[in-house]
């Protein structure tokens, strides 16, 4: 039987200013899904409020716009899986081998505190599957806590969009956080790459977590490895 894969993405398409847009970073989702599609996986994607999920139009330029992010935009049935996705509540846990958090600022608003994504993570992690992340998608499971009560990411190595990239990519004075220190203070291992925007993931057990949009690819790779 194929291993089933949750995808997460954001419904939010702006910064706090209206003014300025952001959401999903397409490639974190390409580059994924075409890993797993590649293995005879099976996809589905949810979102917080399920629905349309808005790009971040950053992603969508040269040369951050790659090969499988183009072929997703020019794929009706790739964009429509975008503009459709479920709610949580609409989804089983017991059906997914593996939940990967996609990234893009706009997660940092809509992530951390849905009950529902929190619910199918716990659920898919006690049941012995893989909770994996990429870039902000560490913002989904800041707050997170298992059965007994303990944050799912304490104690454990992860990794995550740092706040050195937050500043090299000109946005640390418009998000709502960072990232990195919330996840510190959580008690996670938190470790970077030396280099910014290089590819970097870490693995903990069933916890697979990639730093930013270059490391989505390895990620998914990693996830794998453990489905394997």
């Amino acid at each position: 039987m194929a291993k089933r894969i949750l995808h997460v993405v954001t419904n939010v398409a702006h910064y706090a200013d209206p003014s300025k847009p952001t959401g999903l970073w397409l490639s974190e989702l390409t580059h994924a899904y075409h890993v797993f599609s590649a293995m005879g996986y099976e996809q589905h994607l949810v979102s917080p409020r399920g629905g349309l999920s808005p790009l971040e139009p950053r992603a969508l330029k040269w040369p951050l716009l790659d090969r499988t992010a183009k072929a997703w935009l020019n794929d009706e049935g790739s964009m429509s899986r975008l503009a459709t996705t479920a709610r949580p509540e609409d989804i089983d846990s017991a059906d997914f081998d593996a939940i990967y958090f996609t990234g893009g600022h706009a997660v940092m608003w809509d992530f951390p505190d849905d009950a529902g994504l929190q619910r199918l993570t716990r659920e898919i992690y006690e049941r012995g599957g893989i909770v994996s992340s990429v870039c902000h998608g560490y913002c989904g499971l800041l707050n997170t806590r298992l059965s007994d009560g303990r944050l799912l990411v304490a104690g454990k190595r992860l990794t995550g969009y740092s706040w050195i990239e937050e500043v090299l990519a000109g946005v640390a004075k418009q998000v709502p956080y960072n990232s990195e220190e919330e996840m510190k203070r959580r008690g996670a291992r938190y470790e970077k790459a030396l280099l910014p925007f290089v590819s970097n993931v870490a693995v903990d057990g069933r916890l697979v977590t990639g730093q930013n949009p270059q490391s989505a690819k390895a990620t998914a790779e990693r996830v794998v490895a453990l489905l394997s």
